[in-house]
């Protein structure tokens, strides 16, 4: 993963829009009626295609390997839990967009260290 600043922090921006962004989509389609495990399954793959049909802009700035896999996986993270949230109790708009939010800032923080654990220690690491 790049290290630049501009990089950086547009992937955490990037991140934070689309787990909003679907937080707020998950909000408008489901509501307390519904059952949460239903809601939960059924908002997944809600998340993950809001997520593949923003990753096109966003990676346009960013670069396509870097931002493709957090972004579907801030969104399927975020549909899941807004999706469960909005099932289990009336959320409002801003509630949704925050839980939204805060869950592809979750996604986000998790890819970043997966991808730090799983990369070890490179040479060029080594060589400093």
């Amino acid at each position: 993963m790049d290290h630049r600043l501009f990089f950086v922090l547009g992937d955490f921006l990037a991140n934070l829009a689309v787990g909003a962004i679907v937080g707020l989509i998950c909000w408008a389609i489901v509501s307390p009626s519904w059952n949460m495990w239903i809601a939960m399954f059924a908002m997944m793959p809600v998340g993950t295609v809001v997520g593949l049909i923003l990753f096109f802009p966003i990676g346009i700035k960013l670069g396509a390997m870097e931002v493709m896999v957090p972004l579907m996986f801030s969104g399927e993270l975020s549909g899941m839990v807004v999706g469960m949230g909005a099932a289990m109790a009336v959320l409002t708009p801003g509630q949704a967009a925050l839980l939204g939010a805060a869950s592809g800032m979750a996604a986000i923080f998790f890819v970043w260290a997966a991808n730090t654990l799983l990369r070890g220690v490179t040479r060029e690491a080594r060589e400093r």
